[in-house]
């Protein structure tokens, strides 16, 4: 079952169309990557199917109902979208931050009922941020921030997250801390999540789905394992690369060579049998 399908969508700025005829289905209930080399059209669709940016063409259905039909409260009850290197006022709490996501349940004057405090409490706790509530959102290290912004994502109270490159300019060990965060959600709370991943292993690892899209247009989507080919990486990233198979999780790993591909020189390995190489 689908949460969200686009049909023959056109996305551009002013003159110039990025996205042509875009027909995609994200899973409901699944972990999605979409993945692409920079200037694929990635980000654009993410905020196109989050209604950031209007289509030129075609439609983005929520749930079977296009979502330009619907008012931003009524998506905002739905969907939340966590941009790339979100900025907040000054001197803000974690807890006001999350606060922050109940803005669409909220009735006039914009006062926080006794539910909106039991899902702020209930993010925080599900995002392991309760101890930083009263901490200034500046005072905390970069995978705190992310997982702050992830919790107010999660105080909106919606099925279905979209993520633009949760992990950038994040070292290693925050990164894992926010993917093993979203992992969670996933198979815990049941939260469709749709991410821009720039690391190729952390796509295959953490989502169930992939899309790979190059100069706007899906080459390959599906399984990830199905997705994870030495032709596919060739055509939408230029590289070439083998593909190895962690004996821990069975998951696909990208291991690339060069950027000149010769076809012939490809080959799945297991880690057991590149060790031996």
């Amino acid at each position: 079952m689908s949460v969200i399908t686009t049909k023959n969508l056109d996305i551009g700025y002013a003159e110039r169309t990025i996205v042509k005829g875009l027909n995609i289905e994200i899973p409901k209930g699944k972990i999605t990557a979409l993945v692409g080399g920079n200037g694929s059209g990635k980000s654009t669709i993410l905020k196109t199917i989050a209604r950031i940016l209007k289509p030129q063409n075609g439609g983005v259905y929520l749930n079977g109902e296009s979502i330009h039909n619907q008012s931003t409260k009524s998506v905002a009850k739905k969907l939340a979208i966590l941009p790339q290197n979100p900025t907040a006022p000054e001197g803000l709490t974690v807890a006001e931050l999350v606060s922050y996501g109940r803005f669409p349940h909220q009735k006039k004057f914009g006062t926080l009922a006794k539910e909106d405090y039991e899902m702020i409490e209930w993010a925080l706790e599900a995002t392991g941020m309760t101890i930083f509530a009263q901490r200034p959102l500046s005072s905390l290290s970069g995978g705190q921030r992310q997982k702050a912004w992830i919790a107010m994502a999660l105080a909106q109270g919606t099925d279905t997250i979209l993520l633009d490159e949760p992990t950038t300019f994040l070292d290693m060990a925050h990164q894992f801390e926010v993917l093993n965060l979203l992992k969670k959600l996933n198979s815990e709370q049941k939260q469709t999540i749709v991410m821009v991943v720039h690391d190729l292993n952390h796509a295959t690892r953490f989502a169930h789905y992939m899309i790979a899209i190059k100069d706007g247009k899906v080459v390959k989507e599906g399984k990830t394992i199905d997705v994870t080919k030495p032709d596919i990486l060739r055509e939408v990233f230029g590289i070439c690369a083998d593909i190895i198979y962690d004996p821990k999780t069975g998951v696909p790993l990208v291991m690339p060579y060069d950027v000149i591909c010769d076809s012939s020189k490809s080959h799945l390995h297991s880690l057991k049998e590149v060790a031996a190489l």
